[in-house]
């Protein structure tokens, strides 16, 4: 007895043609692919010996169970995601505050302990990267933050307030 439905196009076949010739597809049994097999197999069941409802509500229950499996998988997915982003935002909006002060950093080509005035933080391969001396350096290599720097930053004006009482 052939069973009618089901085509070479199918999920099922051609995922089970890539597997037998050992090539590796991404096309999945999907929950299209199962309803299909499961609506075939009513469709071609011996009238004199149906099948048993009990496998008809395991194959369902075990269907739904992957279908929240996914979801739960689709979720945890976008969890991680935003605990990244969060965590890239949180480097960035520490970093900040070292902007204009004087720190002590190992230089990342060198090895070399150097010290310099932080001038500006960016994010660079997912890791905040600080711009000392025109030289880029990760977060993680700052070893001390010694304070504000003594001069000021470019582009800033001095306001001295010279006021004599005579």
């Amino acid at each position: 007895m052939a069973i009618t439905g089901i085509s070479a196009t199918d999920p099922v076949s051609s995922s089970a043609t890539s597997s037998s010739t050992g090539t590796s597809t991404n096309s999945a049994l999907g929950k299209d692919a199962f309803m299909k097999l499961l609506v075939s197999q009513l469709k071609n069941q011996d009238p004199m010996a149906p099948t048993d409802n009990s496998q008809t509500l395991a194959q369902l229950a075990q269907f739904s169970s992957l279908e929240q499996m996914q979801q739960l998988n689709d979720n945890v997915v976008g969890l991680a995601l935003l605990q990244q982003n969060n965590a890239l935002m949180s480097q960035l909006t520490q970093s900040s505050a070292l902007i204009g002060q004087n720190v002590k950093y190992t230089d990342p080509s060198t090895n070399a302990v150097r010290t310099g005035t932080v001038n500006s933080i960016k994010i660079k391969d997912n890791l905040a990267v600080l711009s000392i001396g025109g030289e880029d350096v990760p977060l993680g290599n700052i070893t001390e933050v010694l304070g504000a720097s003594t001069g000021a930053p470019a582009g800033a004006s001095s306001n001295t307030n010279t006021n004599t009482t005579t």
